[in-house]
């Protein structure tokens, strides 16, 4: 290869290359370095601030699990996972289902539901502390106090306080905050099913049920992988809403809480580290697959 036409395609190339090697070196750094970092903590069996890093061939990993409250801080992320995902998944279909309809106002209604997305999840866990404040009738406020003016009594209860099913309940302020994104993803989805398949499915003799049920919902399957993907790495390493609304307490400890309290409460960043890989690895799970089928789908077409 003659010199001249390497240095043709250096000259046009090393500009975008300066372009973006700020971005690859933060990138490089403050993810991928501080990911090596982690691990090289989580391994070194150094369960204090002082002790030297040394290599305890991952026994944290496993030592872990024989903690008393780890267990339970996984089974609290799985409920917390499943009530999320799946009512927000719901909701946000249901009510893209109610604006692919077009509803008078429709702009409005979408900036109502997207409007909670917006909000940290500090100031709406400080919110929803108060809603779902676990009082008794008498000194009830928030939905309780609701409840109980409303003759409905009996649907009062000690949400998050709850010990079988607190999470399922701390998953409420989640599934309201986020079921506006999913909303947005899923009628953008609703928008791109051309209306001619619609018609013809219709001249075929199709209910309005089954023309969703046949031609709409299984062309958004892509969608509905995305909205899962988001809202499970979300779910995963909740940390703030939890702290916001119940702090450090063992009937909503999960494991992104766990983490903090290894690690500034109990002085011990091994096991803080192994907890944070662990949560790593359980995003990858759900994150890697993901990228390697929108690689393959992008390559077929």
């Amino acid at each position: 290869m003659s010199p001249a036409p390497a240095r043709r395609r250096l000259r046009k190339s090393l500009p975008g290359l300066l372009l973006v090697s700020p971005s690859i070196l933060a990138v490089g750094l403050f993810v991928y370095g501080l990911i090596f970092w982690n691990t090289r903590v989580a391994v070194s069996g150094r369960h204090d601030e002082v002790s030297p890093y040394g290599f305890d061939k991952g026994r944290d990993f496993v030592d872990l699990w024989h903690q008393p409250s780890w267990p339970g801080a996984v089974r609290h992320a799985l409920l917390f996972t499943a009530v999320f995902v799946g009512g927000a998944l719901l909701l946000g279909a249901f009510l893209a289902f109610l604006m692919d309809k077009g509803i008078r106002g429709e702009a409005g209604f979408r900036a109502v539901y997207l409007f909670p997305m917006a909000i940290s999840f500090i100031a709406s866990g400080v919110v929803w502390r108060w809603l779902m404040n676990p009082a008794p009738p008498e000194r009830a406020v928030g939905l309780n106090q609701l409840f109980h003016k409303a003759g409905l009594g009996a649907l009062a209860n000690d949400w998050w306080q709850d010990p079988g099913w607190g999470m399922a309940a701390m998953a409420l302020p989640a599934i309201w905050q986020m079921s506006g994104y999913v909303m947005a993803l899923y009628l953008a989805g609703f928008r791109g099913v051309p209306e001619e398949l619609r018609e013809a499915a219709r001249v075929d003799g199709a209910s309005e049920w089954q023309v969703y049920r046949y031609v709409v919902f299984p062309r958004l399957r892509p969608v509905t992988l995305s909205a899962l993907i988001i809202l499970g790495h979300i779910s995963l390493k909740v940390f703030d809403l939890i702290m916001a609304i119940a702090g450090k307490q063992i009937i909503t400890y999960v494991p992104a809480v766990a983490t903090y309290v290894e690690v500034f409460d109990r002085h011990d960043p091994a096991n803080g580290a192994t907890i944070a890989t662990y949560l790593l690895v359980a995003v990858a799970v759900l994150v890697v697959p993901y990228l390697v089928w929108s690689v393959r789908t992008e390559r077929v077409r």
